[in-house]
């Protein structure tokens, strides 16, 4: 029998566009041209100049031979031209590739060998760093332009070809920019840490950005004209994809060049901040200016975290100061956050310890993803959602990247199944909510036991010294592998190491105890994330 709904009822051009977040831009010029998009330093930016320096990127980067499948690498502070370089590079179909500023020379000389780069925008403040990369290139040979902010003093050298400010200048703010032909198209490159090898490259499409762009409006009730400060580095997961977020709303992006506490306090009173994003660090880093530097606010600041969840009491200070926490969870190749802590209002009733325990939970899908659960990484079946058993967690839906750029092997393993492996293992609770228990490869083996790593740091976050902590494996003759801690004590505080294992003897099973405690600063990544592989090795030595 014919299908009536297969006749006469094709895709045309009246009916179906590629989604791509670059749309967002085009419409909130056109109905907020004179509304504030940008804030940086003295500068301003409406949503008119916003879309047509974007348009002048785009066509100056054509003018230049650049266009679809090329990539356009850029090693810019959190700028407004990082702003118009998430529209102005894919306007012209090429895929923009964003630097994380705190890499050596050698890893980015990789990255930009192994992206092929053809354009590279530099700010000053790096230009040393890049030169050295540059030289370090096996086969990129990219044009190289650089930006100097006039909102910050820099002593770098100008390395490029032509400064930004000068090379749009030539391009047509009319550009007549098209939309990808194909939604799949990819739209961006962003590379994991590489901790085990080089990095791999993880790639965006337009559909998913555009999703999550959405996406991040829905989670964080975002509400039009939102002001967004700039605190975490749009290097990262193309920023959570707030830059094209800010852009559905018509809101406003207050740029943050260094994650300073003065001009954290002045940004959210002086621009009335709504939202702001960031590791657990920005929250330590607001808590703990000093009293000349915090400002009194006169609204609530919605503040969305990743990484392990705040301990209870940094929840409390962070809501005395007048802001709301809100837990994410993601992955790179998750586009950043896809999980969400979606807090029932009946919880606010329950016991201190029973809604820390909530809190404690990464959450929920995201609107924009399919399907989240745990399983068995070997049968693939879910988990008992007891809140006990442990597997992996895993994702599937649009907001999961197209792959690992010229990793296929990589990019079939992570697929395996149907689902997007994280290699973060986790419970699954009865109401479906989900909690990490650790990354896999940081899963303590002692003595056949497994000992999650996050509940051992659970514990010892709430001994009132313990500022920061972390809890990794260290090879042991008799047990393969015993608990080592790391810790930061907070300031004016002190601890021994037999404070802190007598404490977790009172608190935990005894099996899961640190064998060994050292005090230190944490080494931590770029966007405040401690960085355990570094830890792995100090442990063996200890």
């Amino acid at each position: 029998m014919t299908n009536p709904y297969a006749i006469g009822l094709a895709k045309n051009d009246a009916n179906y566009q590629s989604l791509t977040p670059l749309s967002f831009l085009e419409r909130s010029a056109k109905v907020y041209p004179a509304h504030t998009a940008i804030i940086h330093g003295q500068q301003r930016f409406t949503y008119a100049g916003f879309y047509a320096r974007s348009r002048k990127l785009a066509s100056a980067l054509a003018s230049h031979g650049i266009g679809k499948g090329d990539t356009v690498s850029v090693m810019l502070a959190n700028t407004p031209p990082m702003l118009e370089c998430h529209y102005g590079v894919p306007m012209t179909g090429a895929v923009l590739n964003t630097l994380n500023t705190r890499l050596d020379a050698a890893i980015l000389a990789f990255t930009l060998d192994h992206a092929e780069t053809k354009v590279l925008i530099v700010d000053r403040e790096f230009s040393a760093l890049m030169k050295e990369a540059l030289s370090m290139t096996k086969q990129s040979k990219p044009i190289v332009i650089d930006y100097d902010d006039p909102e910050f003093a820099q002593d770098g050298q100008m390395i490029g070809e032509a400064e930004y400010e000068a090379f749009i200048a030539g391009g047509d703010p009319d550009y007549a920019w098209k939309k990808p032909d194909d939604e799949w198209a990819a739209i961006s490159l962003n590379y994991t840490s590489g901790t085990t090898g080089n990095p791999k490259g993880v790639v965006y499409h337009h559909r998913g950005a555009y999703l999550l762009g959405q996406g991040n409006v829905l989670t964080g009730s975002m509400q039009k004209h939102s002001v967004y400060l700039w605190t975490l580095p749009m290097f990262h997961c193309n920023g959570w994809c707030f830059p094209w977020t800010m852009s559905v709303i018509g809101g406003t992006h207050v740029c943050l060049r260094q994650v300073r506490t003065k001009p954290i306090w002045d940004a959210l009173a002086d621009h009335k901040v709504t939202h702001l994003c960031g590791a657990p660090i920005v929250m330590s880093t607001i808590l703990g200016a000093p009293e000349e530097d915090k400002r009194e606010l006169d609204h609530t600041v919605q503040f969305f975290t990743a990484a392990a969840p705040p301990p209870e009491a940094t929840l409390a200070a962070m809501a005395d100061a007048g802001f709301n926490v809100t837990h994410l969870y993601g992955l790179t190749e998750s586009y950043g956050p896809a999980v969400v802590n979606d807090w029932n209002a009946a919880w606010d009733e329950l016991p201190s310890a029973e809604r820390a325990a909530k809190k404690a939970r990464q959450g929920v899908p995201y609107v924009a993803l399919d399907d989240l659960t745990v399983m068995n990484p070997e049968t693939m079946q879910p988990v008992e959602a007891n809140g006990e058993q442990m597997g992996e967690v895993m994702m599937r839906g649009n907001i999961i990247m197209k792959g690992y750029l010229k990793n296929e092997k990589a990019s079939v393993e992570a697929f395996a199944g149907g689902w997007f492996h994280t290699g973060d293992l986790g419970v699954l609770h009865a109401d479906g909510y989900i909690q990490l228990k650790d990354r896999s490869k940081d899963i303590i083996i002692s003595g056949g036991e497994n000992i999650s790593s996050i509940e051992v740091e659970d514990t010892l976050y709430k001994h009132p010294a313990v500022a920061a902590v972390a809890v990794v494996a260290k090879p042991d003759d008799k047990w393969g592998e015993t608990p080592c801690a790391f810790i930061e004590l907070k300031a004016g505080k002190d601890a021994t190491p037999e404070d802190i294992i007598e404490y977790c003897r009172a608190n935990m099973a005894r099996y899961k105890v640190p064998r060994h405690v050292v005090f230190t600063e944490l080494p931590k990544t770029s966007t405040g994330k401690i960085q355990k592989f570094k830890l792995r090795d100090m442990a063996k030595d200890v």
